[in-house]
């Protein structure tokens, strides 16, 4: 029974993207919105949709082989075999759990290694998008795995010591756990992770500096700095971020994003992301994140040992640490449900920190240039389905947010 619903689960997740993006490629009008009159001309816009075509039908070939590979895996006893050779080296339940899950994360890269290497250079060459060489390429991969083993084996390794010895109440100690270990990456990945990929420097003396730093002096908004990130090494791709918190926040811009907007474009975007700060939306998707967080253990809890479950994965012992792994797949369905419900979330607050920008910064045009200039540099699908954006999107589609600002009233 077990075997038939996780194998159902990943059948319906795999379905309703398949659907998704058919119904997203079948939405592409012929004619270019009158809006981006100007922004995009008649081979642009014929190559915007050219990238989504070629971006869904390589998600498409991915998937599939993600999903077939996964079954077979299954089905075979792939887990137990991965298992049997963890148990060989006869440390006890901890370690042998480290070396289980490592091995499969280590398998998972290996397989997803062609996949990100076709989609940087091929797709993302091809559209004038890609900038990483082969040596960034290899370096963060190397990067991840280290990260991925530093930060993510202590913490499997101390959930896994929680429902060993506490069992019951094991759920509410990970949950603790987990919540203090993500509120500390905040406060850390500025400094000691982002760095590993990226270099930020601090942002020079000009214009743009000094409208950034009076707009966040008018609006009570204090913050490290203001930092210029070399975005240009991996992608021609705009954006701009927040990262930290408190005073601690520091406002990130892409080098490529500074090159292709004005000073009054800029500070609306920033004015934007400013927004979701004094709205509390960042802090509120914490507590979402934490809640989750808490839900995720007490339902593994009750999963815990069970035979059935491991019968579905063909394995000759039970384990707790195999038991945190094979409880993601039955979480397939409340992990979509949420994502939805946060991405329904999400656009709302979209919104609201786009009318922030306009009634605090005064120049709604300056926010509508720099969308637009944003989705043309990005060759963004302008006609998205709505399904697609109902399952999928974290931000309203492009024309929407305009639409909105230009009946906003300042």
């Amino acid at each position: 029974m077990y075997l038939i619903v996780i194998i159902v689960f990943l059948l319906l997740s795999y379905s309703v993207g398949l659907i998704s993006d058919y119904l997203n490629i079948k939405n592409l009008k012929e004619n270019l919105p009158q809006e981006f009159v100007g922004y995009y001309d008649e081979d642009k816009y014929k190559k915007s949709q050219n990238y989504l075509k070629d971006k869904t039908k390589f998600s498409f070939i991915s998937s599939t082989v993600m999903l077939i590979i996964s079954i077979i895996f299954i089905l075979v006893g792939g887990f137990n075999l991965v298992d049997l050779f963890a148990r060989s080296f006869g440390y006890g339940e901890i370690l042998t759990g480290l070396i289980f899950v490592s091995l499969l994360f280590l398998l998972l890269e290996i397989i997803q290694i062609p996949f990100s290497a076709y989609n940087i250079f091929v797709i993302e060459e091809k559209y004038g998008f890609n900038k990483t060489t082969i040596k960034t390429f290899i370096s963060d991969i190397i990067k991840n795995l280290i990260l991925t083993f530093v930060i993510g084996l202590p913490i499997f390794a101390l959930v896994t010591l929680f429902f060993i010895k506490y069992e019951t109440v094991a759920w509410v100690y990970a949950s603790v756990t987990v919540i203090l270990f993500e509120l500390l990456i905040t406060f850390m990945a500025p400094v000691f992770i982002m760095p590993l990929f990226n270099k930020y420097v601090p942002l020079e003396d000009c214009e743009l500096k000094t409208e950034l730093e009076k707009y966040a002096k008018e609006q009570n908004f204090q913050m490290k700095g203001l930092y210029k990130m070399d975005g240009s090494k991996r992608s021609t791709k705009t954006n701009a971020f927040f990262t930290g918190f408190g005073k601690f926040r520091r406002i990130v811009l892409f080098d490529t994003l500074i090159a292709k907007h004005t000073t009054q474009e800029l500070v609306s975007v920033l004015a934007h992301e400013m927004g979701h700060f004094k709205k509390g939306h960042i802090h509120k998707f914490m507590i979402m994140s934490f809640l989750n967080t808490i839900i995720i253990f007490f339902l593994l809890s009750l999963f815990i040992g069970n035979q059935g479950l491991f019968e579905a994965f063909k394995m000759q012992n039970v384990s707790i640490y195999a038991a945190l792994i094979f409880f993601g797949f039955l979480y397939t369905p409340i992990s979509m449900f949420l994502f939805v419900l946060q991405n329904i979330i999400s656009r709302k607050y979209e919104f609201e920190a786009d009318r922030y920008s306009v009634t605090t910064y005064k120049n709604p045009q300056a926010m509508i240039e720099a969308l637009k200039k944003l989705s043309a540099d990005n060759l963004s699908n302008l006609t998205p389905h709505k399904m697609k954006v109902f399952m999928e999107y974290s931000h309203p589609p492009v024309l929407e947010r305009i639409k909105a600002i230009e009946k906003t009233d300042i």
